[in-house]
């Protein structure tokens, strides 16, 4: 899986019903902000989003401020790669990162933060206020002030408990990728719906671009542009992603070898239905299975 990949299947992530009502529940809960971003991102994570902290609301104004916060988020993404990390900013708040993997592939982070790990002492705040003045923010003191004391304080128990929480969602969040990523929630043009539909019932055989384009009455040219906008993954990456949804349904029973798994959705080669269920879940189908709670 290339960056590109990466980035888009973050994007419909994000964009899922389940990432939105988790995210919601969670800010309800620890009135923090909470981002799903790419790895290669170079965006401040929570500007403009509920619960963002408002001393960073404050420094989001100025170039030369936002440029530290991005260099925080370039460490801690370095350092987050592999497990779940905290990282303090050189205004002192503490920033959390949870990798969100398809096996040994990281697409993306779970992130929140703006928070002190410990209660800031008024000396802490006028080294902070003197290094908001040397990036040319102009804010009044009682107002910076204000911002900076109102930031939420939290325990080491409480992080720990925040930490398994994006832990476990993010092992939720891998499971269920590929389920949104074809499972759109938007309504589909009717000619991608009939395709789809299409594709459903003939997804085990040789499907060609141009047998659906046929079925839906349109030219593959035109067939092909509309579906890849309304899908955003063009017609073999949806084909194939139906079919390894199809093969994780199947793999329930124990009774079915790989390689019957592999043909009845369509594949005709075991080498490819490998390759292809690897890159999509992260896993092969052997490992995928042994992680089920098959009896």
């Amino acid at each position: 899986m290339n960056g590109k990949n990466g980035k888009n299947l973050v994007d419909a992530l994000a964009s899922s019903k389940l990432f939105l009502d988790y995210s919601r529940s969670f800010s309800d809960m620890t009135g923090l902000p909470i981002t799903l971003r790419a790895v290669e991102s170079w965006q401040l994570p929570y500007h403009g989003r509920r619960n963002e902290n408002g001393y960073c609301a404050l420094m989001a104004r100025k170039s030369s401020a936002c440029a530290s916060c991005l260099q925080t988020q370039q460490r801690l993404s370095e350092c987050a790669a592999h497990e779940p990390q905290a990282i303090t900013c050189p205004s002192g708040l503490s920033e959390t990162a949870v990798p969100v993997r398809l096996g040994d592939y990281l697409v993306g982070f779970l992130q929140t933060g703006q928070v002190f790990r410990r209660k800031p002492s008024p000396g802490q705040f006028e080294r902070v206020a003197q290094q908001v003045a040397s990036w040319g923010l102009e804010v009044e003191a009682d107002v910076l002030k204000h911002a900076y004391f109102g930031t939420q304080v939290i325990s080491n128990r409480q992080h720990d408990a925040i930490v398994n929480m994006l832990s476990i969602f993010s092992q939720h969040l891998s499971m269920v990728s590929n389920q949104v990523v074809v499972r759109q929630t938007q309504p589909d043009p009717p000619m991608v719906e009939r395709a789809k539909d299409y594709i459903a019932d003939h997804q085990s055989e040789n499907l060609t671009l141009s047998q659906v384009a046929r079925a839906v009455n349109t030219s593959t040219f035109y067939f092909c542009k509309v579906f890849k906008k309304a899908t955003g993954i063009n017609f073999t990456d949806y084909v194939s992603r139906i079919r390894i949804e199809k093969a994780k349904n199947l793999a329930l029973n124990p009774n079915l070898r790989i390689s019957e798994i592999a043909f009845e959705v369509g594949f005709q080669s075991l080498t490819h239905f490998n390759r292809v269920f690897k890159k999509i879940t992260g896993h092969s189908p052997t490992e995928y299975r042994a992680q089920l709670p098959i009896s």
